[in-house]
């Protein structure tokens, strides 16, 4: 499949933002447990800013996606049998949530923000994993790699603003950055390795609806591209995307996990880690969509 960076910058952007605001929660409920409070109200609301800037820095990149950005809200009409319209309900709703724990700082509030924050990465997953032809993201692994991508780079990022603003709380989001970046890691080494493994299950005589034993295929019937030549494949050399596999490999933990080892509490190296991790994210999800081989590629694989 081709990459398209508006959806690239949307999910990896929106998953830091879910990410970040889960690690909020998740630090409140800790101070809930010890019925005390210790986060710092400018840590909070700079964390809460952060979140909601992500996400929408997120959703303003994915309308680069659309033909027709003015007809966007029609995308929520098919919420009953498409994850896409589901996504588009639950997105906005769940930066209603941000806003609005931003300004009652409710546990309940913030729940109902962590519930759909986690309906999000659902729902964003399962655009993908539901295509039966695509078999590369046609697994559960697509949904977990999502979420705990996501979650990984906003801690990240939340270590990064604690280290700032509320150094008591970096080394734990450190520990829980590293922990979340580790499963995350090995996560997206499974889905690799599956990946790796897949066999097509169609064939050019499949794809054609011919049955003989032997088609050879010599031109697609046409003199140029067209849509399905461009749309369909990522159209970059294996060498390209060797490297973008390497980058993704080094960039999405073993780097950034090593900063965070070497930073301590030091606010600028852990904004380093953040950046060097979401640089490898950018790799991840670009790998992802070209690493999926669509069926229509039996058939326009030549251009006479």
């Amino acid at each position: 499949m081709k990459p398209a960076w508006s959806v690239i910058i949307f999910t990896t952007l929106a998953g830091a933002g879910q990410g970040l605001f889960i690690a909020l929660f998740a630090a409140d409920a800790y101070d809930a447990a010890r019925g005390q409070a210790s986060l710092a109200p400018f840590f909070v609301a700079a964390a809460i800013a952060a979140s909601f800037a992500l996400v929408g820095a997120g959703l303003l990149a994915s309308f680069f996606h659309l033909g027709h950005p003015e007809r966007a809200w029609r995308s929520a009409a098919m919420w009953r049998t498409s994850w896409l319209s589901r996504e588009v309900i639950v997105l906005p709703a769940f930066m209603a949530l941000v806003a609005a724990n931003a300004w009652t700082q409710s546990p309940a509030v913030a729940a109902l923000g962590v519930a759909a924050c986690l309906a999000l990465f659902v729902c964003t997953g399962m655009i993908y994993a539901c295509l039966p032809f695509l078999q590369e993201w046609r697994t559960p692994l697509t949904i977990v790699n999502f979420t705990l991508l996501g979650c990984a780079s906003g801690l990240t990022a939340a270590a990064a603003l604690a280290a700032w603003l509320q150094p008591a709380f970096a080394r734990g989001y450190v520990a829980a950055a590293l922990v979340l970046g580790a499963l995350a890691y090995l996560g997206r080494l499974a889905s690799l390795s599956r990946n790796t493994r897949l066999r097509p299950k169609s064939t050019l005589a499949s794809a054609i609806g011919v049955k003989h034993p032997k088609i050879v295929q010599i031109a697609q019937g046409a003199m140029g591209g067209s849509f399905n030549t461009r749309e369909f494949f990522h159209g970059r050399p294996r060498e390209v995307v060797r490297a973008v596999r390497w980058s993704l490999l080094a960039l999405v933990f073993p780097l950034p996990a090593l900063l965070m080892l070497l930073a301590g509490p030091s606010a600028p190296l852990l904004g380093a880690a953040f950046a060097l991790q979401y640089s490898g994210l950018l790799a991840e999800r670009w790998y992802f969509f070209a690493e999926a081989k669509h069926p229509q590629n039996l058939y326009y694989q030549a251009i006479a």
